[in-house]
């Protein structure tokens, strides 16, 4: 009888904790739909009318005046976006994992040392002024690709510590014992043990960068001034800023601005920005959920 009412119980919970995933991921989806509808949506019954889900008035002057009247300008600005991204997390899931795996070793004398010199990153830093000094008259990368790939958003402290968890958990010392026995060396260690078992925590980590380096802007507008090296991000904030302008121009002058770029073109450039991350997302769904599992244990 126990064993039916806990089955009962069971089933009780899974429904409710279904229904509850349901409702956030109606949560999450039912904002995108109303931002893509409303960037279908004129510029005119958007003041009229304000978001609606389904517009009554469509339009794609939006994406009109991204991709045809500045063709040449995005598209430059998402190769330069996906040169980063990908540049950037590839260097990156080869440096991190080289820091992290010396830290998950129990023989290693140096760890808790090395361990809390990273830890201490994550808490503390030089602030804006002293990098940006550093990277521009040190380093001279203002103006330079390097810029986009370099400051920040390497690597992190975040992702190290993530890593040496999983290696901990996941790298059993009786393993490497064992290629030692089998007369593998450090790097051959490295290369056909640990990598390998890693996979999911390291398929996290470069989502993870990759969204860093894709979504970030705060870089280009430290030290890019050429607009011909604008990011994506970069690019569509100035195309906003420039909207801006022509809406104070305008209503300065008394000229109406139903008809003025706005409101449909930040929704358009949102779409934009998100579609990319979206179709790669699912590829590593299960990779992410995995690794955040595994990568989540503590010592």
């Amino acid at each position: 009888m126990e064993s039916g009412v806990t089955g009962f119980n069971e089933k009780v919970f899974q429904m409710i904790i279904n229904v509850v995933l349901m409702i956030l991921a109606l949560l999450a989806i039912i904002p995108f739909i109303l931002l893509l509808s409303s960037s279908f949506t004129s510029e005119k019954a958007l003041l009229a009318q304000g978001y609606q889900f389904f517009p009554t008035d469509l339009s794609a002057y939006a994406y009109k005046y991204l991709f045809v009247t500045n063709a040449a300008k995005i598209l430059r600005a998402y190769g330069i976006t996906f040169f980063i991204t990908i540049f950037g997390t590839t260097v990156s899931l080869m440096i991190c994992p080289l820091l992290a795996y010396p830290l998950s070793r129990k023989d290693y004398p140096r760890r808790k040392a090395v361990t809390f010199i990273v830890f201490f990153t994550m808490l503390f830093n030089g602030g804006v002024v002293p990098s940006y000094i550093m990277w521009t008259q040190i380093f001279h990368i203002k103006d330079t690709i390097w810029a986009l790939i370099v400051p920040n958003l390497l690597f992190n402290g975040f992702y190290v510590l993530l890593l040496k968890n999983n290696f901990s958990a996941n790298i059993h010392p009786a393993l490497i014992e064992a290629a030692k026995i089998d007369g593998a060396g450090e790097w051959l260690i490295y290369r056909k043990v640990v990598l390998p078992l890693s996979l999911p925590i390291l398929a996290t980590i470069g989502l993870m960068i990759g969204i860093g380096y894709w979504n970030d802007w705060t870089n280009g507008l430290y030290y890019i001034t050429d607009a011909n090296r604008y990011s994506l991000q970069n690019y569509l904030k100035s195309v906003m800023d420039n909207i801006r302008v022509l809406a104070s121009m305008s209503s300065s002058a008394n000229v109406g601005t139903q008809n003025m770029p706005g409101t449909g073109i930040r929704m358009a450039m949102a779409i934009v920005g998100v579609i990319p991350i979206m179709i790669l997302y699912p590829f590593f769904q299960k990779s992410f959920v995995k690794g955040i599992a595994l990568g989540g244990i503590k010592e």
